[in-house]
């Protein structure tokens, strides 16, 4: 039985800020599902909550895994039930390698119940696991001696995000717009890679833009969300391709009052004259 990865009623504030104003989405395993909206609408918002980032409160509703709520989770506790966070932006550890960072961190989620001080996972089967992943991904292995991110381009930034997706093996994977920044030749190496990991085991909800990363991984759904609710769904890449080509101004006129709702809040954000 897939694994579910279940939204209800959220509700998500930063400080007196309401963000997310009731959310509803299910992703399974082995499902993709695109996830857009124009900005400010709550994308990364809700990337953030679903991980476990302490800035937002969460107000109302619930986020569960095989109804497992994890609310009173911190995100390595939600990294071991299965949830990974590819980042938009990509922080940067001088003097930690790419290597050691990983292998840190797939014997956490994999051990869940490992105790400060005891053993890693064995180096020899880390480094045949490292090695295999990386020519899979066609990553050279100079990579996994380098410092996290550091000196990285944006691409390189975003591949080590996918290399972390490989190595942790998640049931479902959140990618932040991890075509944010890049150009082509970057989206389409990329795209290949996540397209590399697709599978049965991993639910995938895609925070995007680009119709270019869609192409490589066309979306089992598409959904929109504006002024903090999803406020369509539907099957397949359609609907995606028709906001690439026409803009938000359709969506907007089919839902007024939240088109009303984000008119308002952007009023609020704009700086006062005098």
């Amino acid at each position: 039985m897939p694994a579910l990865l279940k939204i209800e009623d959220l509700h998500v504030s930063v400080g007196e800020t309401p963000i997310l104003r009731g959310v509803n989405l299910e992703v399974r395993q082995g499902e993709i599902h695109a996830l857009m909206g124009p900005n400010g609408s709550g994308k990364s918002t809700l990337a953030y909550v679903l991980v476990g980032h302490p800035k937002y409160e969460v107000t109302q509703g619930s986020i569960t895994i095989d109804g497992v709520d994890l609310a009173d989770l911190d995100p390595s506790e939600r990294a071991r039930l299965g949830l990974f966070l590819a980042f938009q932006y990509p922080v940067t550890i001088p003097g930690v390698k790419v290597a050691d960072f990983l292998r840190h961190a797939i014997t956490n989620v994999r051990n869940p119940n490992r105790k400060e001080g005891e053993e890693l996972i064995g180096m020899r089967e880390f480094r045949k696991e490292l090695r295999d992943t990386m020519n899979e991904l066609n990553i050279d292995a100079d990579f996994a001696r380098r410092y996290l991110n550091e000196g990285f381009s944006g691409g390189e930034k975003k591949r080590m995000e996918i290399l972390q997706l490989a190595m942790l093996r998640p049931k479902f994977a959140i990618l932040d717009e991890t075509d944010s920044g890049l150009d082509s030749d970057a989206v389409r190496v990329v795209s290949e890679g996540i397209r590399k990991l697709m599978g049965p085991h991993m639910g995938v909800l895609m925070i995007t833009h680009h119709e270019r990363l869609l192409e490589f991984n066309p979306p089992d759904f598409t959904h929109v969300i504006l002024a903090g609710r999803v406020v369509e769904s539907a099957k397949g890449g359609d609907l995606a391709h028709d906001i690439h080509a026409n803009g938000y101004a359709a969506v907007r006129e089919r839902h007024p009052v939240e088109a009303a709702e984000e008119q308002a809040a952007s009023k609020e954000k704009e700086p006062a004259t005098t």
